[in-house]
């Protein structure tokens, strides 16, 4: 019997003996338990269960705080954040699944962010990040629905699965990353990417908009991702993900007007050595994907996107000493993107490289200590706005070092870092096309602009259930 009927029993028994103790008062005589399979019954019905009787139910995830402070050179402040949107923040999953035959199984998963102080959001007028996932699909938060799917397995012929979930692109360059510092230090901006940047002490804003650290670390095959997170939202699409042959695996899938993807991936471990790779493209053709306007018509007849993504990481560990390496690299091939400066001024292919080495083990008895230092760079990878506006180079780099301790005996990790952040940008506002008020639109003077750099110190704890 299910420990839910146990329960479910042993109330229905209490109620019984009262019920019984009462009639005996009253001497109203019968069989006082006459009733219990009904009472039985009614209990179970309101009592929460791990699923039905064919499939089951697992509700997880976890809850991920920090304080951030950060120093923009000319202004400092202390925030409370959540970790960023979109498969690293604040969430809880539900999954399920039923076995059909000894060799296939079917099942579902439905992911929901929970964040309204999102780090991808906030800035130094801007405390409160909302939740940027939220505001891509069109909705306000806190909450967010970021992968809701069915899919049908076979441990022979793989996995199909059809909703809203990740292409088969999404993550594939940081996922091998065995460090156990994925969250804390990776090369997506989550931690500065709504700061607005400076140049001599004052913002870089004008009268066409406001120049942010996430512009020189944009990607646009899918017009919203950040740095070499290049398919990085959850899409509706078609997924197919094959069983894995000794270590190696493949993906593919496909998206609505049109976007298409491969990876493939390996993970053993030989000589002594942990070893993880992947490699993912991505290519856009949707003439609506999320933030591309499509401006540039005269590239294209249809005026759609045309751009797609190559990338790659690797990670590398020592098993004996716990000494790591991991790094990831990712090309653009922009045709055409949601620039408005014309056919056949389009922007660069902008490139990324990333890498972290460290060493990790378990040094107290709380758990797994990784100890970590990084380096990342993005070169002309500025968003559409600034290449408008006639900035024809860019660069941004980053880097730091951190502490990561696990807490084994409650499923937690506590760490704290410190990042630095610095770029500069070439501005020619008399290049063909450039719109709008050129490079003064954003506050830039024409030539090399360097900006101000900018430091941040995260403390913060992850608590998984």
């Amino acid at each position: 019997m299910k420990k839910n009927s146990l329960y479910a029993l042993a109330a229905a028994g209490l109620l019984a003996g009262f019920g019984a103790q009462g009639a005996m008062a009253a001497d109203l005589g019968g069989d006082c338990c006459a009733d219990l399979e009904e009472r039985v019954a009614e209990l179970e019905a309101t009592t929460a269960r791990k699923g039905n009787r064919k499939v089951s139910l697992t509700l997880s995830g976890f809850v991920a705080q920090q304080v951030l402070a950060w120093d923009d050179g000319e202004e400092s402040n202390v925030y409370v954040t959540d970790t960023g949107s979109v498969s690293i923040g604040t969430h809880f999953a539900f999954s399920g699944q039923a076995q059909i035959t000894p060799d296939t199984s079917a099942g579902f998963m439905i992911k929901i962010e929970a964040i309204n102080n999102d780090s991808l959001g906030v800035n130094q007028d801007t405390d409160e990040g909302g939740n940027v996932f939220a505001a891509v699909q069109g909705g306000s938060g806190p909450l967010a629905l970021e992968s809701a799917y069915w899919y049908l397995k076979s441990n022979t012929l793989g996995r199909l699965s059809i909703g809203q979930q990740s292409s088969a692109a999404d993550n594939q360059a940081i996922l091998p990353d065995g460090s156990g510092s994925l969250v804390q230090a990776n090369y997506v901006l989550y931690d500065v990417q709504g700061f607005v940047t400076r140049s001599g002490g004052a913002y870089n804003t004008g009268v066409d908009g406001t120049f942010s650290w996430g512009a020189i670390a944009n990607c646009h095959p899918v017009g919203v991702a950040v740095a070499a997170d290049c398919d990085g939202y959850p899409s509706n699409v078609v997924r197919y993900d094959t069983p894995t042959f000794a270590g190696f695996s493949a993906s593919a899938s496909w998206g609505e007007d049109d976007v298409w993807a491969v990876s493939g991936r390996y993970a053993g471990e030989m000589a002594g050595f942990k070893l993880a790779a992947a490699v993912a493209y991505v290519q856009n053709t949707d003439e609506g994907s999320p933030g591309a306007t499509n401006a540039n018509a005269g590239a294209l007849a249809n005026g759609g996107l045309d751009a797609a993504h190559l990338q790659t990481g690797a990670y590398l560990e020592h098993v004996q000493t716990g000494l790591f390496v991991y790094g990831a690299y990712g090309v653009e091939d922009n045709e055409v993107t949601a620039s408005s400066r014309g056919a056949g001024r389009l922007n660069p292919d902008g490139e990324n490289w990333y890498i972290k080495a460290g060493i990790k083990g378990k040094w107290n008895s709380l758990g797994g200590t990784t100890i970590y230092g990084e380096y990342g760079n993005n070169d002309d990878k500025m968003s559409n706005g600034l290449f408008d506006a006639g900035v024809s180079a860019s660069e941004l780099e980053q880097y730091g070092v951190g502490i990561v301790q696990n807490i084994d005996a409650a499923a937690m990790q506590m760490w704290i870092s410190w990042r630095h952040y610095e770029g500069d940008v070439t501005c020619d506002s008399n290049l063909d096309g450039v719109t709008g008020a050129g490079c003064a639109g954003f506050g830039l003077a024409e030539g090399n602009n360097d900006l101000e750099e900018f430091d941040l110190v995260k403390f913060g704890a992850l608590i998984a259930f």
